[in-house]
């Protein structure tokens, strides 16, 4: 099945609930063009007729304008994921709009349907005779986002949070223990295997992590682990707004948290909230402050190079959201250096093992491994 040499490139979270959406993407679309392969994940749903499904929720979307689905196709994307959080927050119309509009760009989709066995079927694309396969996955935010058989909504992971006492001061910090409910880790097990023959390189991504944080939560190597034993050949994640380390197991990488990529309309949805609801703390997962951290706006474009069906090279493009919520691509240098920096300190923190040098502007991925 495998062809020529292919790019694919990946992108975290995107958003384009503000018009014009072309304008947020302009500074990155001659990146993305150079890809064979571009991926992003669609946080919130496009559609102009949804109806608002969890009214009492301060962060619920309120979808994109079917218009900037557009955008994305000019700007190069032609794999959109939609297992989110969000994906339930317009109803049933809202995935509806969004799936049949994006295909109708020529844009595929995965991570969301009609009922469960639509948002659990893979995506298969096909470039120069080499194929790749998508699966989607949520892990994060109220079960109403989920596919059932009499339901649309997100493939979904369900985890699960344990509280433990730390210490003998009742209402104290305790330690949180995340992990996979068994059915469900099984169940995203038997979708890889039956997609592992059909497709050269296999790509899981999952919704995932601690929100506005670099942290890595136990769950977030379960799951991760759980794909590539099954035979995923990269995994890739997004919810946190925040870039996360990056780690390599049994030969693939594992990209935890790519950022925030394209935030159009989500600052001034943060002053609304900031308006409703108190401030706690910045830096507190949940909090509407997030954006007044200056490293929440570092995000990165992941890129695979694929030789003869495997994936030959890894690599990741620095890039910062401006004051305009556009990411830019950085390069070599001071700017591009903060980035690189501050990937690098969250992975050894983390006690992950990838390690990271410059080859020109791009951002070479290693492993400590021997």
């Amino acid at each position: 099945m495998a062809g020529k040499s292919l790019t694919m490139l990946a992108v975290g979270d995107v958003i384009l609930e503000a018009p014009q959406g072309e304008f947020y993407l302009s500074k990155v679309a001659h990146v993305l063009k150079l890809g064979d392969v571009v991926v992003g994940n669609g946080e919130v749903v496009f559609t102009a007729r949804g109806v608002s499904t969890f009214v009492d929720m301060l962060s619920q979307s309120p979808g994109c304008s079917p218009a900037n689905m557009g955008a994305l196709a000019s700007a190069g994307f032609n794999v959109i994921t939609l297992a989110t959080n969000h994906v339930w927050d317009m109803g049933a119309l809202g995935i509806e709009d969004t799936i049949i509009g994006l295909r109708n760009y020529g844009i595929t989709v995965v991570g969301a349907g009609m009922n469960i066995d639509e948002a659990r079927s893979p995506a298969i694309i096909e470039h120069n005779g080499t194929r790749f396969g998508f699966l989607n996955y949520n892990c994060v935010g109220v079960r109403g986002q989920w596919a059932t058989q009499a339901k649309p909504g997100g493939a979904y992971v369900h985890i699960i949070a344990h509280y433990e006492m730390n210490g003998a001061n009742p209402g104290g910090p305790p330690d949180v223990y995340t992990f996979a409910e068994p059915r469900s880790l099984s169940a995203m097990a038997d979708d890889i295997r039956k997609l592992r023959p059909f497709c050269d390189i296999l790509v899981v991504a999952f919704h995932k992590g601690i929100l506005h944080s670099p942290d890595i939560a136990m769950y977030d190597q379960q799951v991760s682990y759980a794909a590539i034993d099954a035979g995923a050949d990269l995994v890739m994640g997004h919810h946190a707004h925040y870039l996360k380390g990056i780690e390599m197991y049994r030969g693939k990488a594992i990209f935890h948290g790519l950022g925030m990529f394209v935030p159009a309309g989500a600052e001034q949805k943060m002053k609304q909230m900031r308006e409703r609801q108190p401030i706690t703390a910045p830096h507190i997962s949940g909090s509407v402050d997030h954006w007044q951290d200056p490293a929440s706006k570092r995000t990165m474009i992941a890129k695979c190079v694929v030789d003869d069906g495997k994936i030959s090279r890894l690599s990741y493009l620095p890039c910062l959201i401006n004051q305009q919520e556009q990411p830019e691509v950085l390069k070599n240098d001071e700017r591009g250096l903060e980035v690189f920096d501050f990937v690098d300190e969250i992975t050894r923190r983390a006690g992950l093992n990838a390690r990271y040098e410059w080859e020109g502007d791009e951002v070479m991925i290693h492993s400590d491994q021997t």
